[in-house]
């Protein structure tokens, strides 16, 4: 990431997270900008969102902080944008809008969380069948395949952390080296996926032929994910705080 700022230092930083940002910081964080998105809008009603339209103040941005990091993205960060802030038209219209983006957000939520279930089961479910020497040759050759986020998901489903700003492919090849056989196989078997996942444009496909091959029901790991997406919400729900009646003023004497 380090190198793409050095060789494009008007990149704009942005994060991923909605979280409040260090005091002089150059980051943005998640809700001071609008992302472009890429794709086409596939019906009319989603034409009309903001996301989906570019205006004179889009520009480059690199992800800095977040799951997505190093990625490149096109945002729009200026507050008083007609496009991607217009003026709200009714209070009914903003909340249906709000209620829509929550809705969407959601439903990219459990589907990742799915598709991350998936492959963890059909990872534990890799046999052991070739000698070490031939498991660690296949695995150093498919690490280096893989993009900076993709490594991440691969080491932080080994619990594997280093120091900020380490190299986690590094973190990965000396793992592999002291790890077993079966370890390795299963992490050979995920690289598979995640890197034929990222080179054709229907994973999922790929994700449902390595489940059956593996025995890993899907619609049992989806129903899992969202009943506990489910038991969340309603956990924060029941901890958020009820807001305070506004005390009347007092009536002039």
């Amino acid at each position: 990431m380090n190198a793409k700022v050095a060789a494009k230092p008007e990149l704009v930083q942005i994060s991923t997270a909605y979280r409040r940002q260090p005091e002089g910081g150059k980051t943005i964080p998640r809700n001071k900008y609008v992302e472009i998105r890429e794709e086409k809008p596939d019906t009319p009603e989603k034409a009309k969102w903001p996301e989906f339209k570019t205006c004179k103040y889009t520009t480059e941005a690199i992800v800095s902080d977040g799951i997505e990091k190093g990625e490149l993205r096109k945002v729009c960060t200026e507050p008083t944008c007609p496009v991607h802030h217009p003026k709200k038209q009714t209070q009914k219209a903003d909340a249906s809008f709000r209620a829509e983006q929550e809705k969407r957000r959601r439903e990219e939520a459990l589907a990742n969380a799915t598709g991350m279930r998936v492959l963890q089961s059909i990872v534990a479910a890799v046999p052991v069948r070739l000698m070490k020497r031939d498991l660690l040759f296949v695995a150093e050759q498919l690490l280096p395949l893989l993009d900076e986020k993709r490594l991440e998901m691969v080491a932080r489903n080994r619990s594997i952390k280093g120091k900020e700003g380490g190299s986690v492919g590094k973190l990965l090849a000396a793992f592999i080296r002291k790890a077993d056989e079966g370890t390795i196989g299963k992490l050979i078997v995920e690289s598979v996926i995640l890197l034929i996942v990222r080179s054709h444009a229907d994973g999922a496909k790929t994700l449902r032929a390595a489940a059956q091959i593996y025995g890993v029901d899907i619609d049992s790991v989806a129903l899992k994910v969202k009943q506990e997406f489910a038991a969340k919400e309603k956990a924060r729900k029941a901890i958020k705080p009820e807001k305070q009646p506004t005390p009347r003023a007092k009536k002039a004497a």
